[in-house]
């Protein structure tokens, strides 16, 4: 059998009737139903709305990421157990989920909690660039004020967040193939975010973390650990950390990982670790049809 990592995406991966094809299993009936009462309105009506307006703000994208995707992550339980676990930003809470760190409900109200503070978090702005020159990218960030490169994604894909002039400057002069303003409300995993850290801090405080039973890579640090007080941590600084994506593909083979399960709608994930280690099995479990039989 080969070792085998689950990765779960983050915000950027929603699609409108996301999940609706878990509605009628009696196995995630009860998760709906639970989630519905933690956050106060209807995971059903967000994700089959006429338009993904409301799905793409942050108060309601990162909850239903984080639902549908422990629930096909539950009922893949059933048939194989993961060797490592690894999310992109919000994902992350949903590997540690997975890895038994705290309890589903839990996780929710903590994902919640987060969304809440970096909605509210506006003035920021973050784009993606691709097909760069790494050495110019380095040099333009490093003299620009009020930029950080947020999400090393993969070797010809980062994400920058700032200010909106600092964005705007270094796209401006770094030389791309393509570079995309992308739709958030703040300059997330970026200096900027220290005021809802703060805040969030508190909440993770308060929360037990267990020691995981199946060993985390972290944005953070992609180091895998199971040890509960290293993974919180990390958490703790995910907010204004960068998400160190690329090296956690390059800590997938350097773990003896052969196959990669993204679990969660999109295959932003699978695309982005096919990048940077091309000799992995990939594959993708958006929903139902895509579960083992």
């Amino acid at each position: 059998m080969n070792k085998t990592a689950w990765v779960f995406p983050g915000q950027g991966s929603q699609v409108l009737g996301m999940g609706m094809d878990l509605v009628d299993l009696p196995s995630s009936q009860d998760k709906f139903a639970q989630a519905e009462e933690i956050l106060g309105w209807s995971l059903t009506e967000v994700c089959q709305s006429d338009t993904d307006e409301k799905l793409s703000r942050t108060l309601y994208t990162q909850p239903c990421l984080y639902v549908i995707e422990s629930i096909l992550a539950d009922i893949m339980r059933e048939k194989e157990k993961p060797n490592l676990v690894a999310g992109h930003s919000l994902g992350e809470y949903t590997a540690l989920y997975v890895a038994g760190v705290f309890e589903w409900s839990v996780g929710l109200r903590l994902v919640k909690r987060r969304a809440e503070f970096m909605d509210s978090a506006a003035g920021g702005m973050m784009a993606a660039l691709m097909n760069f020159d790494p050495e110019q990218l380095e040099k333009v960030v490093a003299d620009t004020p009020d930029v950080v490169v947020a999400n090393d994604n993969s070797p010809n894909q980062v994400v920058i967040s700032g200010t909106p002039e600092a964005v705007q400057a270094v796209m401006s002069q770094v030389k791309a193939k393509r570079a995309i303003p992308l739709k958030v409300s703040g300059a997330f995993h970026s200096p900027l975010m220290a005021t809802a850290a703060t805040e969030f801090q508190e909440i993770l405080a308060s929360v037990e973390f267990q020691q995981a039973f199946v060993p985390v890579l972290s944005n953070v640090e992609p180091v895998p650990s199971v040890d509960a007080d290293v993974l919180k941590q990390r958490l703790i600084k995910q907010i204004t950390s960068p998400v160190r994506w690329r090296e956690i593909s390059l800590a997938l083979p350097a773990n003896n990982i052969e196959r990669v399960v993204e679990i969660g709608p999109g295959t932003v994930l699978t695309g982005l670790i096919k990048r940077t280690c091309s000799n992995l099995i990939l594959e993708n479990v958006r929903g139902v049809a895509d579960l083992p039989a």
